[in-house]
Protein backbone atom coordinates (compact mmCIF):
# COMPACT_ATOMS: atom_id res chain seq x y z
CA UNK A 1 0.00 0.00 0.00
CA UNK A 2 1.64 3.21 -1.03
CA UNK A 3 0.80 6.68 1.28
CA UNK A 4 1.07 10.02 -0.57
CA UNK A 5 0.34 12.24 2.30
CA UNK A 6 -0.28 12.23 5.76
CA UNK A 7 -1.87 15.05 7.78
CA UNK A 8 -2.15 15.54 11.59
CA UNK A 9 -5.57 13.86 11.14
CA UNK A 10 -5.24 12.15 7.97
CA UNK A 11 -3.54 9.50 6.18
CA UNK A 12 -4.44 9.37 1.91
CA UNK A 13 -3.38 6.51 0.56
CA UNK A 14 -3.40 4.48 -2.87
CA UNK A 15 -7.29 3.22 -3.05
CA UNK A 16 -7.49 -0.42 -2.58
CA UNK A 17 -10.20 -3.22 -2.89
CA UNK A 18 -10.66 -3.19 0.96
CA UNK A 19 -12.01 0.63 0.69
CA UNK A 20 -15.50 -1.85 -0.63
CA UNK A 21 -17.49 -1.33 2.25
CA UNK A 22 -16.92 2.75 3.05
CA UNK A 23 -16.94 3.10 -0.71
CA UNK A 24 -20.73 1.43 -0.48
CA UNK A 25 -21.72 3.58 2.58
CA UNK A 26 -20.55 6.86 1.19
CA UNK A 27 -22.13 6.23 -2.30
CA UNK A 28 -24.91 4.83 -1.57
CA UNK A 29 -26.00 7.49 0.64
CA UNK A 30 -28.91 9.65 -1.22
CA UNK A 31 -27.42 13.23 0.38
CA UNK A 32 -23.71 12.51 -1.05
CA UNK A 33 -25.60 12.21 -4.12
CA UNK A 34 -27.73 15.51 -3.99
CA UNK A 35 -24.97 17.51 -6.24
CA UNK A 36 -24.17 14.35 -8.53
CA UNK A 37 -26.62 13.70 -10.53
CA UNK A 38 -28.82 12.27 -7.49
CA UNK A 39 -27.79 8.73 -8.61
CA UNK A 40 -26.70 6.97 -5.54
CA UNK A 41 -24.86 3.91 -6.24
CA UNK A 42 -27.17 0.62 -5.42
CA UNK A 43 -25.32 -2.42 -5.72
CA UNK A 44 -21.52 -3.18 -4.33
CA UNK A 45 -20.75 -4.57 -7.76
CA UNK A 46 -20.87 -1.07 -9.03
CA UNK A 47 -18.10 0.26 -6.33
CA UNK A 48 -15.99 -2.77 -7.22
CA UNK A 49 -15.50 -1.44 -10.69
CA UNK A 50 -15.31 1.69 -9.36
CA UNK A 51 -12.34 1.01 -7.24
CA UNK A 52 -10.86 -0.95 -10.42
CA UNK A 53 -11.38 1.99 -12.68
CA UNK A 54 -9.43 4.19 -10.36
CA UNK A 55 -6.64 1.38 -10.08
CA UNK A 56 -6.58 1.11 -13.88
CA UNK A 57 -6.11 5.21 -13.92
CA UNK A 58 -2.96 4.41 -12.06
CA UNK A 59 -1.16 2.09 -14.20
CA UNK A 60 -2.79 3.86 -17.55
CA UNK A 61 -1.88 7.73 -16.50
CA UNK A 62 0.33 7.60 -12.84
CA UNK A 63 -2.44 9.05 -11.08
CA UNK A 64 -5.76 8.66 -9.58
CA UNK A 65 -8.14 9.18 -6.57
CA UNK A 66 -6.62 8.45 -3.46
CA UNK A 67 -9.10 6.72 -0.26
CA UNK A 68 -9.03 9.15 2.86
CA UNK A 69 -8.52 6.92 6.11
CA UNK A 70 -8.45 8.54 9.56
CA UNK A 71 -5.29 8.68 11.34
CA UNK A 72 -6.63 7.66 14.50
CA UNK A 73 -9.14 4.58 13.47
CA UNK A 74 -7.47 3.78 10.01
CA UNK A 75 -11.26 4.13 8.88
CA UNK A 76 -12.48 4.71 5.59
CA UNK A 77 -14.15 8.54 5.18
CA UNK A 78 -13.88 8.98 1.52
CA UNK A 79 -11.68 10.03 -1.09
CA UNK A 80 -9.55 12.73 -2.71
CA UNK A 81 -6.93 13.54 -5.11
CA UNK A 82 -6.66 13.83 -8.73
CA UNK A 83 -8.08 12.62 -11.83
CA UNK A 84 -7.02 12.42 -15.38
CA UNK A 85 -9.90 13.53 -17.56
CA UNK A 86 -10.34 11.99 -20.31
CA UNK A 87 -13.97 13.52 -21.14
CA UNK A 88 -14.82 17.42 -22.49
CA UNK A 89 -16.09 19.47 -19.80
CA UNK A 90 -16.28 22.79 -20.71
CA UNK A 91 -14.25 22.85 -23.82
CA UNK A 92 -11.38 20.87 -22.07
CA UNK A 93 -9.85 17.61 -22.40
CA UNK A 94 -7.27 15.35 -21.16
CA UNK A 95 -6.82 17.50 -18.04
CA UNK A 96 -5.65 17.12 -14.49
CA UNK A 97 -9.05 17.61 -11.82
CA UNK A 98 -8.66 17.36 -8.13
CA UNK A 99 -11.55 16.44 -6.24
CA UNK A 100 -13.35 14.70 -2.82
CA UNK A 101 -16.01 13.12 -1.42
CA UNK A 102 -16.71 12.43 1.85
CA UNK A 103 -19.07 9.88 4.22
CA UNK A 104 -21.83 12.36 5.17
CA UNK A 105 -21.19 11.59 8.98
CA UNK A 106 -17.37 13.24 8.03
CA UNK A 107 -19.13 16.81 6.59
CA UNK A 108 -18.68 20.00 9.07
CA UNK A 109 -15.01 18.62 10.15
CA UNK A 110 -12.82 20.58 7.95
CA UNK A 111 -12.04 16.88 6.41
CA UNK A 112 -12.45 18.01 2.81
CA UNK A 113 -10.23 21.07 3.27
CA UNK A 114 -7.91 19.36 4.95
CA UNK A 115 -7.80 16.37 1.84
CA UNK A 116 -8.16 18.92 -0.65
CA UNK A 117 -5.22 21.43 0.29
CA UNK A 118 -2.58 18.58 1.25
CA UNK A 119 -3.49 17.21 -2.36
CA UNK A 120 -3.29 20.74 -4.08
CA UNK A 121 -0.06 21.20 -2.56
CA UNK A 122 1.67 17.47 -3.55
CA UNK A 123 0.00 17.94 -6.83
CA UNK A 124 2.21 21.45 -7.32
CA UNK A 125 5.28 20.46 -5.26
CA UNK A 126 5.70 16.76 -5.70
CA UNK A 127 4.33 15.91 -8.99
CA UNK A 128 4.51 19.50 -10.46
CA UNK A 129 1.14 20.17 -12.12
CA UNK A 130 0.96 23.74 -13.30
CA UNK A 131 -2.27 23.36 -14.04
CA UNK A 132 -5.65 21.88 -12.10
CA UNK A 133 -8.96 21.96 -12.84
CA UNK A 134 -12.24 21.59 -11.08
CA UNK A 135 -15.78 21.59 -11.34
CA UNK A 136 -18.72 21.55 -8.57
CA UNK A 137 -22.34 22.31 -8.82
CA UNK A 138 -23.12 25.47 -8.06
CA UNK A 139 -25.81 25.08 -5.50
CA UNK A 140 -23.23 22.61 -3.52
CA UNK A 141 -21.67 25.61 -1.14
CA UNK A 142 -19.31 23.76 0.43
CA UNK A 143 -17.50 22.44 -2.28
CA UNK A 144 -16.94 25.45 -3.52
CA UNK A 145 -15.81 27.24 -0.98
CA UNK A 146 -13.57 24.53 -0.09
CA UNK A 147 -12.11 24.87 -4.04
CA UNK A 148 -11.94 28.76 -3.75
CA UNK A 149 -10.30 28.02 -0.11
CA UNK A 150 -7.56 25.93 -1.66
CA UNK A 151 -6.85 28.11 -3.77
CA UNK A 152 -8.76 27.61 -7.34
CA UNK A 153 -10.23 30.49 -9.17
CA UNK A 154 -13.89 30.02 -10.52
CA UNK A 155 -13.94 31.00 -14.48
CA UNK A 156 -17.09 30.15 -15.65
CA UNK A 157 -20.56 27.99 -15.58
CA UNK A 158 -20.87 25.39 -17.63
CA UNK A 159 -23.91 22.53 -18.36
CA UNK A 160 -22.79 19.07 -17.26
CA UNK A 161 -25.78 16.49 -17.82
CA UNK A 162 -28.27 18.82 -17.53
CA UNK A 163 -26.71 20.46 -13.86
CA UNK A 164 -25.32 23.56 -13.94
CA UNK A 165 -21.76 23.64 -12.36
CA UNK A 166 -18.60 25.82 -11.68
CA UNK A 167 -15.91 25.30 -13.62
CA UNK A 168 -12.24 26.30 -11.13
CA UNK A 169 -9.04 26.73 -12.74
CA UNK A 170 -5.64 26.97 -10.62
CA UNK A 171 -2.50 27.89 -13.29
CA UNK A 172 0.90 27.95 -12.15
CA UNK A 173 2.27 31.70 -13.29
Amino acid sequence: MKIFIETPRLIIREMLPEDLEGMFIMDSDPEVHRYLGNQPVKDIETIKQVIEFVRRQYVDFGIGRWSVIDKSTQEFMGWTGFKFNTEERNGHVNYIDIGYRLQKRHWGKGIASECAEACMQYGLNELKYDKIFAVAHIDNIASNKVLQKIGLSKKNQFDYDGEMCNWYEYLVQ
